[in-house]
């Protein structure tokens, strides 16, 4: 009873110090849009099927597409963090909602395969404008918290993508594909009004939500001296900053072939239907809702070595384990055990954005996420065409295998 007291008690802590000081209106809006964008790009692994009979695509080609998906958004981490440091994190922010909503509503006018690709590249690059931005608030806005604040912020991405895919799923098979992705463009619209309402213009480190006397122009014009790409290059090289940037590259390859090809995988493989197939895909993230916030603690309280040796390997054991489970209530326990790989991000970026100087750090974040993202990026591909060679097994045991050598490259960060 006094450890569940203690618990509570710390997370009821956790909770107030992300909300005092008028900075919890601010995180929740962010949260918001970033749910918002998380949530929509996992609707295309739900909607592949729909596109495959749409436009009569096989598994590599429908592998290719999520991979121009997560290619685009990689590309788009750079300049993302280059303009968040430039001209400011609010400008981004709206920026990338607006984008978001309008090439959305462009896929779903895709006439043809090569426009769908197109389109979707676009769509990938708009969210991508998203992500860097949102981690240099957290930085200023919670100095101290940063692990349970980007757990926080994760989780709504998580709530948010076993929500939306789900719901996409129905309108796509109720009504038509194309109302399965364009449900969100009001939502991307409105998100862009509330960010510019809420979130101030630059957030200060010491000042929780409030303006900053200097404007972004001024700001930027103090770091003119520098190079910032430069800069952040010599902050990467440093070796905790490299093994940790080589462990969340050998994550995503984990998550986005598992969250590419899971629902297809459950219904071509393991004989469920479509609807249980997408019920358990969103099980994976509503774990995460509550995996990413306690693995943020964690990390707060425990350090990146640790935190991340437990989040690995229990997902890496299960991830293993998922060819050889074909009962339905054993795969619903095997995917609780996978969600865990959703608590390495949190903990990884966390442990990746501290370091970083100030001045560059959504220059550096943006490089690291650009180049962690194009390496996971090729894996759904490599995915879809093991699936047309009758090898979504073996690719599953493959992602195994990946958690053990991202377990080798944990054992050698610093213990902090």
């Amino acid at each position: 009873m006094n450890i569940v007291a203690r618990y509570r008690g710390a997370l009821e802590r956790s909770v107030r110090a992300l909300w005092n000081d008028g900075r919890g209106k601010i995180l929740l809006v962010i949260a918001v849009g970033w749910g918002l964008s998380m949530g929509t790009r996992m609707v295309y692994p739900v909607l592949l099927p729909h596109l495959r009979t749409a436009y009569g695509i096989d598994h590599t080609t429908a592998g290719l597409l999520v991979t121009v998906l997560f290619v685009a958004y990689a590309i788009g981490q750079l300049p993302g963090g280059i303009l968040a440091d430039r001209i400011g994190e609010r400008t981004i922010l709206i920026v990338s909602a607006l984008l978001a909503g309008g090439t959305l509503a462009l896929v779903t006018t895709a006439g043809s395969v090569a426009v769908l690709f197109a389109t979707t590249a676009l769509f990938g690059l708009a969210i991508a404008l998203y992500a860097v931005a949102r981690y240099t608030v957290l930085t200023r806005l919670y100095p101290d918290n940063l692990g349970a604040a980007n757990g926080a912020t994760a989780a709504s991405a998580d709530a948010a993508q076993s929500v939306l895919p789900p719901l996409a799923g129905v309108l796509a098979a109720g009504l038509s594909w194309q109302a399965g992705f364009g449900f969100a463009v009001p939502l991307f619209l409105l998100t862009a009004l509330a960010l510019w309402l809420i979130v101030p213009a630059r957030t200060d480190d010491d000042e929780s939500g409030v303006d900053d006397d200097r404007t972004d122009e001024n700001a930027a014009a103090d770091d003119s001296t520098s190079n910032p790409m430069s800069d952040a290059l010599v902050a990467l090289r440093r070796p905790a900053i490299a093994k940790g940037a080589l462990v969340y590259a050998l994550a995503l390859c984990i998550w986005q072939a598992f969250t590419a090809f899971y629902p297809t995988y459950m219904i071509e493989i393991k004989g469920l239907s479509p609807s249980l197939a997408g019920v358990l895909f969103g099980l994976f993230f509503v774990l995460g809702i509550g995996v990413k916030p306690l693995s943020g603690g964690v990390y707060d309280r425990i350090g990146a070595r640790r935190s991340l040796f437990i989040v690995t390997s229990v997902s890496g054991v299960a991830l293993g384990l998922l060819p050889f489970v074909d009962a339905v209530w054993l795969l619903v326990v095997i995917t609780a055990l996978i969600s865990a790989l959703l608590g390495i991000s949190t903990i990884v970026e966390s442990f990746l954005l501290n370091p970083l100087p100030e001045n560059v750090r959504g220059t550096g974040f943006g490089v690291v996420r650009t180049v962690a993202f194009l390496i996971g990026a090729t894996s759904p591909a490599l995915f879809g065409a093991a699936g047309d060679r009758n090898l979504f097994d073996e690719a599953f045991l493959s992602l195994g295998v990946l958690a053990g050598v991202a377990l080798v490259v944990i054992a050698l960060l610093p213990d902090e």
